[in-house]
């Protein structure tokens, strides 16, 4: 069985990983596996390394991005060129504007052959994976409406499986968003390895106390993720600097790195907080610094699996 996945960007985040890890393990005597990825923003941090260290070489198509732009019809002529080239038989898209573009392309390419001419279209399967929704808080109300026209028409007429990631985000895109037909989704639960996970939170925690000046008695809160506008990044600058007025003695630590960086280290030191919130930019021993916290922060205004 043939597949091939499409995703928008191999950027810093979780659905990275979980194409790489699908291409990666569905790629023995029984599949074979194909990855196609656009074009990382400038700002954003690259995982290519990721997808090398297992052994995946993902297609590249420089025009796939994650806005929409004229470069879209270019990136769905190359789509469409490796689709039939390929000839898969499930095309499974991940990510909103993959998710968009990838099932144009697969509609057209079961429907676009001679042999619909006596009702048989290419026998194929188009699955899409929801590892967020961008149905709030995302974008201005006339744009969210577009996209969500755009994900119900999708659903109806290209898509023949849809895999959300949790319980909550079936009620919220099923039930609360009418996006699908409910036959439609299963829900698949994101794997987690737990061998790499760090044995001892002690000699993290002090590692990570060291590195930032911590004393002892102060207890470490920590933020993990993209630097842009939908981390809500500056509610817990808002926060630290609130604290400041209490008794409780809390250092900050922000993991991460983006287009808003600059403008959050610019935000921190206006509100006085220079020696209370670190930024310790993109790090690779992100299991170590979670482990090294007292507190993992959330500040998002919307995420796929919190």
């Amino acid at each position: 069985m043939k597949v091939l996945r499409i995703i928008a960007r191999l950027n810093v985040g979780g659905p990275a990983r979980h194409v790489v890890w699908l291409s990666k393990n569905l790629q023995d005597n029984e599949f074979r596996s194909v990855l196609i990825a656009g074009s990382i923003p400038e700002g954003e941090g690259d995982m290519d390394y990721f997808a090398a260290q297992n052994g995946v070489a993902p297609i590249y198509i420089e025009d796939l991005s994650r806005e929409l732009s004229l470069k879209d019809l270019s990136a769905a002529r190359r789509i469409y060129r490796q689709i039939k080239l390929y000839a898969p038989h499930i095309i499974h898209t991940h990510t909103a504007k993959a998710g968009t573009l990838g099932r144009l392309v697969a509609f057209a390419y079961r429907w676009l052959t001679w042999s619909t001419l006596v009702g048989r279209p290419r026998q194929i399967k188009i699955v899409h994976t929801f590892h967020g929704h961008i149905f709030h808080s995302y974008y201005g109300k006339l744009k969210t409406r577009i996209y969500l026209t755009i994900e119900k028409l999708l659903a109806k007429f290209a898509t023949d499986k849809i895999v959300v990631i949790s319980q909550q985000q079936l009620r919220e895109i099923n039930q609360e968003f009418n996006v699908g037909r409910s036959s439609q989704f299963s829900v698949i639960p994101l794997g987690i390895d737990f061998e790499n996970f760090p044995q001892s939170n002690e000699v993290c925690e002090q590692k990570l106390r060291e590195e930032i000046g911590a004393s002892d008695n102060e207890i470490i809160v920590g933020f993990l993720g993209r630097l842009t506008e939908i981390k809500n990044v500056s509610l817990l600058l808002n926060a630290a600097a609130l604290s400041a007025s209490t008794e409780m003695k809390l250092r900050f630590v922000v993991v991460g790195d983006g287009q808003l960086r600059a403008r959050l280290e610019a935000e921190s030191c206006s509100l006085g907080l220079s020696d209370r919130v670190t930024f310790l930019g993109q790090r690779s021993d992100v299991l170590e610094l979670i482990a090294g916290m007292d507190i993992v922060a959330l500040s998002s205004l919307n995420e796929g699996t919190p």
